[in-house]
């Protein structure tokens, strides 16, 4: 479920991400949704960090995927 809410930014980081967006084909509130999650996998706090392309990847050692290398 996707919830909604206000987003205050300023109107040049607003520019910014609109013209990204539209270089990525993506609406803007797509665009700040890419770049959120982004964010939370970077820094290991996605809800759905364990998932890859739609599978669910074994954890081991903070390591995403099956090898135990």
């Amino acid at each position: 479920m996707k919830k909604t809410f206000a987003l205050r930014v300023d109107s040049e980081m607003y520019d910014a991400i609109e013209r990204w967006a539209a270089d990525e084909f993506r609406s803007t509130n797509g665009q700040i949704e890419w770049i959120l999650s982004e964010a939370l996998k970077k820094a290991k706090r996605h809800p759905k960090s364990t998932k890859c392309n739609g599978e669910v990847a074994s954890v081991t050692n903070g390591k995403e995927g099956g090898s135990n290398e």
